[in-house]
């Protein structure tokens, strides 16, 4: 297990772990003052790409929470990534929000329905029916099919709503078929992903979450420290049923900063 004092890099889900709703956790501070204080680093880590990056860096400021122009890193930037290793420029059908369609159009991607390379499904709230239609009609017929992250669920302050992992099971039960390939939490590619932006190492990583079966599984499964907080969704009951350990456990993040100050 590693000295979370040689750590570089933390990768901080949101939600549960930073904040609350709107209130920003009174261990939040410190803590990120103390990463800067010792020269380190870190980057928030989300599955939702309803926004892109630049959406989250303005929510986060507004928060009263420090953060670098290159401070988060989302699912669907992680995807925009991957799919440009497999082929730059591609033509994509895609389904996300008007955020998401933008952050794909910069990373050189042509969004059309016509002669298309890959399907791509991600976070959409303006789903409509033929949306669903088109992107069972291509996955049916074989088309390379990639999500960009697995969740059932979105919480909001409504309470939760359908997430890519409800659309993924609507689409299996239409065509038979899985995505080829998903990229976020918990899978490892988006670790890959930001690693390859950054030029990073995973041995200098912890990621830090509230929630076992995201973010302390995609820890586990990218080889990464993985940090538990009990601030948000899990419990210790979870912790005890779960078959996914972290390498950490804190009532939330002021038990890291007593570790590396």
């Amino acid at each position: 297990m590693k000295d979370l004092r040689d750590i570089s890099l933390f990768l901080l889900d949101m939600d549960g772990t930073i904040y609350l709703g709107d209130r920003v956790f009174d261990c939040t501070l410190p803590f990120l003052s103390l990463l800067k204080e010792q020269g380190k680093h870190y980057i928030f880590l989300t599955n939702n790409c309803t926004r892109n990056r630049y959406a989250y860096l303005a929510h986060l400021e507004k928060m009263g929470i420090p953060v670098e122009p290159d401070g988060v890193f989302t699912s669907g930037e992680a995807t925009t990534i991957y799919l440009n290793k497999q082929k730059p420029g591609a033509r994509i059908y895609l389904l996300g929000t008007p955020s998401l369609e933008e952050e794909f159009r910069e990373a050189g991607f042509v969004l059309t329905d016509q002669d298309i390379d890959y399907a791509v499904l991600g976070f959409d709230t303006d789903l409509t029916y033929e949306k669903l239609r088109k992107l069972c009609d291509f996955v049916r017929y074989g088309t390379p099919f990639i999500a960009t992250h697995p969740d059932f669920n979105c919480p909001t302050d409504g309470g939760f709503i359908p997430d890519v992992g409800s659309m993924l099971a609507l689409v299996e039960a239409s065509t038979g078929r899985r995505p080829d390939y998903i990229v976020g939490k918990p899978n490892r590619g988006i670790i890959d992903a930001l690693c390859e932006k950054y030029g990073l190492r995973h041995e200098d990583i912890a990621m830090v979450g509230d929630r076992l079966y995201t973010d302390i599984a995609v820890g586990v499964n990218a080889g990464i420290t993985s940090i538990l907080v009990l601030s948000g969704e899990s419990t210790t009951e979870d912790l005890a049923k779960s078959a996914v350990k972290p390498d950490y456990v804190f009532d939330d993040l002021s038990g890291i900063t007593a570790s590396i100050r």
